[in-house]
């Protein structure tokens, strides 16, 4: 069987719910990083199998597949096809891996994989009623940005809580105190603030035309423990999820560019070496990433101490202390290094993107597999190697 490549990674700076990516189409934030894409390889955009794109939400302007129409913005010949894709904050690593699994098995050479958000410009929506013409009663709005909505009245009421409050009932019942939660999103703004002040991520940051914002919105480097300590808990009477230690509503777009070994003569990143996916109860969907992640390596033939570079998404700070704790034989320092989504930001479709991309463009840093390390990515979980994992809910 023949193994992919990442030839490339890209994304553009995450902004801020009403920030400074608030006035761009989702459609348009995907165009440019496609557009980057073969731009920065001399990819010529028509050998291009299939351009798949994640994408959490769907409900506005990208909707009636975002992927397709990125593509068509950004110039790409109408022959080249596009398909969206939605595992929520894993929809581009779930990207990532279709794309994988086609050039693997022989389906497909090239395939550009990602994805989009833009969490400022989702509508808000109202159902309709089922009579043609009713003559009473109200609709209830609902913000398409984030969180359920229009959930059957079938299921649990427990798998329906919001990811706020799934990340409450992580902190409770694995003892995660709200100092820890604290320091944890410190820590991110801290490394995010260093990399971008050391050049760390411009080899993978294209600036978006239109919009005035050259790193990503959300780092305080400014904050404190202090600072941190002094916000009220979001989601339960004296709790301990925060503004602080959650990450926040973002806006941006990310893309992999994924190739059988020589189709490009560009050298690559890294090689992806393992996939896997795990479901939880929706309640308990942060700790999904621990078995996706432990499921994986094995399919990679490796365990954690063959990795050398972690990225996690930080959805919470609770989740991302949880799964250190799921992961007894990681080493936290590998975990992160240049700061994570409590920082960074979390625009749901790109984030999985984003953090398998910054893996890949970390591993070929590091002298790739002369030096042989290895990264693992989750949205769940990627490992000069990529180990690529997703959750499910």
């Amino acid at each position: 069987m023949r193994v992919t490549h990442i030839y490339d990674a890209v994304r553009t700076p995450f902004g801020r719910s009403g920030g400074a990516l608030s006035g761009i189409r989702a459609d348009d934030l995907a165009a440019a990083v496609m557009r980057a894409s073969v731009e920065r390889t001399g990819l010529d955009a028509a050998r291009i199998d299939d351009v798949i794109f994640g994408d959490a939400n769907q409900a506005g302007e990208d909707n009636r597949n975002v992927a397709r129409f990125g593509a068509l913005l950004a110039g790409f010949p109408t022959s080249v096809t596009g398909v969206t894709v939605n595992r929520l904050c894993a929809s581009s690593l779930e990207a990532v891996i279709q794309g994988s699994r086609a050039i693997e098995s022989g389906d497909a050479e090239i395939i550009l994989a990602g994805g989009v958000e833009s969490m400022s410009r989702a509508p808000y929506v109202v159902e309709k009623s089922a009579k043609a013409f009713p003559a009473t009663g109200n609709q209830t709005m609902w913000n398409t940005a984030i969180g359920a909505r229009m959930v059957n009245p079938a299921l649990p009421a427990a798998w329906a809580i919001s990811n706020g409050e799934a990340a409450e009932r992580i902190a409770v019942n694995a003892g995660i105190t709200r100092e820890d939660q604290d320091a944890f999103a410190l820590r991110s703004h801290q490394r995010a603030a260093k990399a971008w002040a050391d050049g760390i991520y411009d080899d993978e940051i294209v600036q978006v035309e239109g919009a005035a914002l050259i790193r990503d919105e959300g780092i305080r480097e400014e904050s404190t423990l202090e600072k941190l300590a002094g916000l009220r808990a979001l989601f339960a009477d004296g709790g301990s999820v925060t503004a602080g230690n959650s990450s926040s509503i973002n806006d941006g777009a990310s893309a992999v560019l994924l190739g059988a070994e020589g189709v490009l003569d560009h050298e690559p990143l890294a090689r992806i070496t393992g996939r896997a996916a795990h479901g939880v109860d929706p309640e308990d969907f942060p700790i999904a990433p621990i078995e996706a992640a432990n499921k994986a390596l094995a399919r990679a033939g490796r365990t954690w101490a063959d990795v050398d570079v972690v990225e996690l998404n930080e959805a919470f700070a609770s989740q991302s202390l949880a799964c250190l704790r799921g992961w007894p034989d990681l080493d936290p320092e590998k975990l992160n290094i240049h700061g994570g989504a409590l920082a960074i930001g979390h625009p749901l479709g790109a984030s999985g993107g984003r953090i398998l991309g910054h893996a890949a463009h970390e591993l070929r840093r590091r002298g790739g597999e002369s030096r042989s390390p290895r990264s693992a990515s989750a949205s769940g979980r990627a490992s000069r190697s990529c180990s690529s994992a997703r959750v499910s809910m």
